[in-house]
């Protein structure tokens, strides 16, 4: 087993290569935004030295992935997602003050159906994770639905809300 896994030394986990595949060959990726040179999942990445945080996503050409560094710092990852094309791999920790804040600005949320295995590890990740995606034309619901193996979502639930217009 990978102590790595139960510990917070580091918050970032790499993306499964195969799952990775499996939601790419959905959505397209043209850049991954937080990488490094050894394991973005796009040709072009954003990595430690031309930090993916402070980028400018509205400018960005294509549908981003961001697979963003676990900790207390998800949340600003997370506030570049609006009105932005993009998809971020986070835990689904729905007690958390940036998940509500994500799941209301999403278009989609994937529910992800088993456990991950980060960065070729053995075992399973001890969490849940899930998948926001934002578009560039904010949309005022949030459709949840598991994503399974070969970019199978299946519709779970379908949530309407008020939410006043937001300048783009």
């Amino acid at each position: 087993m990978n102590p790595a896994l139960y510990s917070s030394a580091t918050g970032e986990w790499s993306t499964p290569q195969d799952f990775f595949d499996d939601v790419d060959s959905a959505f397209h990726f043209t850049v991954d935004a937080a990488a490094s040179s050894e394991n973005h999942k796009c040709p072009s990445y954003w990595d430690k030295a031309l930090d993916g945080l402070h980028q400018d996503w509205r400018g960005a050409e294509g549908m981003i992935w961001c697979n963003p560094p676990y900790g207390r710092g998800i949340g600003e990852w997370l506030e570049k997602g609006p009105y932005t094309d993009s998809i971020f791999l986070v835990p689904a920790r729905t007690d958390t003050r940036w998940f509500k804040e994500a799941f209301e600005w999403a278009a989609e949320l994937y529910l992800i159906a088993g456990r991950l295995k980060f960065g070729g590890a053995e075992n399973s990740a001890p969490f849940p994770s899930c998948m926001f995606r934002f578009t560039k034309k904010y949309a005022p619901s949030t459709r949840v639905s598991y994503w399974r193996p070969n970019g199978a979502a299946d519709t779970a639930l379908a949530r309407s809300m008020e939410v006043p217009d937001a300048e783009a």
